[in-house]
């Protein structure tokens, strides 16, 4: 082969290079991240993870916000939740002497629900699942 003939081979893989990195920036999907209430700043685990060993629970919240957990249909009482009222940071770990000692195989659902600080009537839920397996 000439040069020449080397250079158009060079300049079409070059423009098929550049137009499938297009398409896959353009046309690829963007994931879908989930929409938070705006009182929630992110949960842990996210939505539709799947988790290995013994996670913990992690709400974080705008300040001064103080939400309820449900989990597995479980109602957790809050002395077994760890709220700071400064950042809003609510987290529940199993454990012994919990009401969840630990976490089963498995899908786990989870019910915040929340109201607003005082004078400012903001009550919210938010329901997310992950697996723990």
């Amino acid at each position: 082969m000439n040069p020449t003939r080397y250079r158009v081979v060079l300049l079409v893989l070059g423009i098929a290079f550049i137009a499938v990195v297009l398409g896959a920036v353009l046309w690829a999907p963007q994931g879908d991240p989930s929409v938070l209430p705006s009182a929630v700043d992110r949960v842990e685990p996210a939505d539709s993870d799947l988790l290995f060993g013994q996670p913990r629970l992690v709400l974080d919240m705008a300040p001064g916000y103080r939400a309820t957990l449900v989990v597995d249909g479980i109602p957790i009482p809050d002395e077994q939740v760890s709220w700071t009222e400064a950042t809003g940071l609510h987290v529940f770990e199993p454990g012994p002497g919990k009401i969840i000692v630990s976490w089963t195989p498995g899908f786990h659902s989870v019910e915040a629900s929340w109201d607003g600080p005082p004078g400012a009537p903001d009550p919210g839920t938010l329901t997310w699942f992950f697996r723990v397996q």
